[in-house]
């Protein structure tokens, strides 16, 4: 694997850390207004556009667009199991784990290319 194609994953997981806190982290804070919530989320939201839109230009040199999508869904997936537990304290339960599985299973075919 080159640069070109590791290069993409990891800025690809940095925005994802970002978005989820973005997204999720005010959850944490449910007695602060919403206004402020949503300002402090959007200026989170703003540095992990720097780390996507880069990550995709990048990525679409050894990537098709879709490839590009599935690979930062699985990876928010991730990330995002990662956060419940740790941050939210909201353990993941066998049902989740089976949804995740499936997502993941359409990302092999999207990666597998053609069938025939």
């Amino acid at each position: 694997m080159t640069l070109r194609h590791f290069a993409p994953i990891v800025l690809l997981v940095a925005s994802n850390v970002f978005m989820t806190f973005a997204w999720y982290g005010h959850l944490r804070f449910a007695d602060r207004a919403l206004w402020i919530v949503v300002l402090a989320s959007w200026g989170i939201a703003f540095f992990e556009y720097w780390l996507a839109v880069p990550a995709n230009r990048i990525g679409h040199r050894v990537y098709s667009a879709a490839e590009l999508k599935v690979m930062q869904e699985v990876i928010t997936l991730a990330v995002f199991a990662g956060f419940s537990a740790l941050y939210l304290r909201e353990p993941l339960t066998v049902n989740h784990a089976i949804g995740f599985a499936l997502i993941v299973a359409g990302a092999f075919f999207v990666f597998k290319g053609p069938i025939g």
